[in-house]
Order: C-alpha cells, then sequence, then structure tokens
C-alpha cells in the first residue's frame, strides 16, 4: 500500500469544515484516540490526510490561510485545537445557489472562481469533500460534474441527492470516479439515536404508531434551513433513515411522523438539541412510549465521521474496489443508494479493510 498522504479538497469552509480541519491537527500531533470510531482504516490514520485545497464564496475567508479562514465569522463551533498555518489559501468557489434568502444579508460574497476544475486539478486533490450549505442543489450538482470531469473522487456530506440519484450515480459509475454520499451521519446524532430506538422497537415486537425528531440549533444551517424549499431533501433524508428499519422495514405512514430541523435559536451557536418520541405499542397492546432530549456540538459530531468517509475512499479507491463504497455511503450516510443493515454493513467493512493483515 502506498504512504502517500491523501489529498483532499474542501468545499465550503463552515463549521464542519473547521472541526474536518482541526480534528486532522489534534489527531496527527497526539496519541489520543479517543472521540475516533476508527483510528486506523485500511493502514490510514488521521494524520495521512492533507488538505491541498479550500473553496468558499464568502470574502472574508476568500484569500485567508484555511488555519484563519475557519475562524472566520459566521463560523461558531467550538475551537477544541489550534491550527498552524497550512500554506492553502482559500480560493473562490462558485456560488450558483449556495445562499439562502435568510443568509444573504450576512455574508458578503467574493466574484465566482475562473475556472474551477483547472484550480482543482491544479491542486492535485484526489478527494473533493462536499460541505455546503443545505439546499445548495445546483451548486452542488455543479461541483459534481466538475469532480467526474477531474477524475476526483466526491464525498457529498450534505443531503443533496447525488449518490442516491439513479442518474448521477449511474454517471460516477461509469466514469470510475469514486462517489460517496448522500447526507453525513454524525458520530452519535439525533437520526442515528432515532433509528437505534426505532430499530429496538422492531426488534423486540414493539409497533412503532407514531414518532417525531424536533432539532433546533444556532449555527448557519439551522439559519438556512428556516427556508422550506431548501429543507425538503433533509426532512427526506433523516425520514427514510429511520422510518427504513421501523416495524421490521414495513415503515410507517407519513401521517405518522415528522423529522427534521424545526427552528433557529442563535444563541445555540454551533450546538444542536434534538427531542425524539417514539409512541408504540407492546405485547397485548399495552402503551411504550419513549422520549429521549440529545446535546451536541453538531459540526465536531459529522467531522469525525467525514474523517472516516476520506480513509475509506482512498483505500476502496488502491483495491480497485469501488463497489464496496456503496457499502461506506450505507453506513456513514442517511441517504444511501443502496441502505443495509447498519450491523450487516460494519462487520462486512470491517473484513474488508483488514483482510491483508489477517
Amino acid at each position: 500500500m502506498s504512504n502517500d498522504k491523501i489529498k483532499v479538497a474542501i468545499l465550503g469552509v463552515g463549521n464542519c469544515a473547521s472541526s474536518f480541519v482541526q480534528g486532522i491537527e489534534h489527531y496527527s500531533n497526539s496519541d489520543n484516540e479517543d472521540g475516533l470510531i476508527s483510528d486506523v482504516i485500511g493502514g490510514y490514520k488521521v494524520s495521512d490526510i492533507e488538505v491541498v485545497a479550500a473553496y468558499d464564496i464568502n470574502s472574508l475567508k476568500v484569500g485567508k490561510d484555511l488555519s484563519e479562514a475557519i475562524f472566520a465569522e459566521p463560523n461558531n463551533t467550538m475551537k477544541f485545537c489550534d491550527v498552524p498555518k497550512t500554506g492553502v489559501t482559500v480560493q473562490p468557489g462558485v456560488i450558483n445557489d449556495g445562499i439562502g434568502k435568510f443568509v444573504k444579508d450576512i455574508i458578503n460574497t467574493s466574484p465566482d472562481s475562473d475556472n474551477f476544475e483547472d484550480s482543482l486539478r491544479e491542486s492535485g486533490a484526489e478527494i473533493l469533500i462536499n460541505l455546503l450549505p443545505v439546499g445548495s442543489d445546483e451548486a452542488v450538482k455543479y461541483y459534481a460534474q466538475a469532480a467526474i470531469n477531474s477524475n476526483v473522487g466526491f464525498i457529498n456530506c450534505i443531503p443533496v441527492f447525488i449518490a442516491r440519484d439513479e442518474e448521477w450515480y449511474q454517471k460516477f459509475k461509469d466514469a470510475s470516479v469514486p462517489l460517496i454520499g448522500d447526507d453525513i451521519k454524525s458520530q452519535v446524532g439525533a437520526t442515528i439515536v432515532h433509528r437505534a430506538l426505532a430499530q429496538l422497537f422492531s426488534d423486540r415486537g414493539v409497533k412503532l404508531e407514531n414518532t417525531y425528531q424536533l432539532n433546533v440549533g444556532g449555527n448557519m444551517d439551522f439559519l438556512n434551513m428556516l427556508e422550506e424549499d431548501r429543507l425538503e431533501t433533509k426532512r427526506t433524508s433523516k425520514t427514510s433513515s429511520v422510518t427504513s428499519v421501523a416495524n421490521k422495514g414495513t415503515g410507517i405512514s407519513a401521517d405518522n411522523v415528522r423529522i427534521g430541523p424545526s427552528d433557529y435559536v442563535k444563541w445555540l451557536k454551533d450546538r444542536k438539541k434534538a427531542f425524539i418520541r417514539l409512541e408504540g405499542k407492546a405485547f397485548g397492546g399495552a402503551p411504550l412510549n419513549i422520549e429521549v432530549q440529545l446535546e451536541v456540538w453538531d459540526s465536531p459530531n459529522s467531522a469525525g465521521v467525514t474523517i472516516d468517509a476520506v480513509r475509506y475512499m482512498k483505500f476502496f479507491k488502491e483495491q480497485n474496489d469501488l463497489e464496496s463504497l456503496d457499502l461506506v455511503s450505507a453506513w456513514l450516510m442517511k441517504a444511501p443508494f443502496k441502505p443495509v443493515k447498519d450491523g450487516d454493513v460494519l462487520s462486512k467493512l470491517h473484513e474488508l479493510t483488514h483482510k491483508d493483515s489477517n
């Protein structure tokens, strides 16, 4: 296996990018593995990841070293690591529909990139990580096509459907370009907790009759999601992730489920609060209800999963096994092309990434 760095480019230098970059620095300079889902994947450690390019449309970030841009406004996630100068200057991206109506008065935009694809190729990046705002439908499709044209792997961390969309999925497959998506799961987030509880009901014979997951937060994604039109795919992604395991796979009526972001609370900053309730009928029709409240820092909660996605993509690309990236998407994403039961996919991925060491 090559000992080369995994060279990545980042789309969107927001809170998630901040946590991702801080995480690389933190785990590259410490033997402490606390907080990592996987220390090593296919021989690759976190320290093997190198950010070689970053793109944004915010004039406060474009032109700055990445180490400064990740802490520029309106970013408001927690700082857990000092990041030294990276030598990577944030370059302009392409706006398209990347700015929602509730955000346009907060962010001053830079002019669009003259030639994004040339910039991406010149960077030497082998993986492009999409961390754009929720609802950036046209922008994501522009960048997905650019990744195909540039033969750069694409990790779609947001709920604009690329990997889940049959036409886009086939485009990547035909071009033999690696793809992981869509909509990154958190390490322990509202959806995975909700999904686990729905699976528990199913496994134990409890019929799930009604459920909700109502989320509030204070980052730019929550502000963007006040615009209901930008929220549609997010609701679909989160809802399908939960209902696909409900009632032994038969699901639950749309009238009896409500899942998704509910409001923007500025003072919460990058914290997210989730309120989850499941109502079911157990043995003899006896009521069985569960109510949970979860609070997390949103961006660190997803950055560790993104770090795993990067290493899986590098490993399976080297193995010339792009088919197994469908398993990775099923494990790490809320809306994969081919959903798989969590326990089955994790054991299979462990087997594939450790076969050379057995």
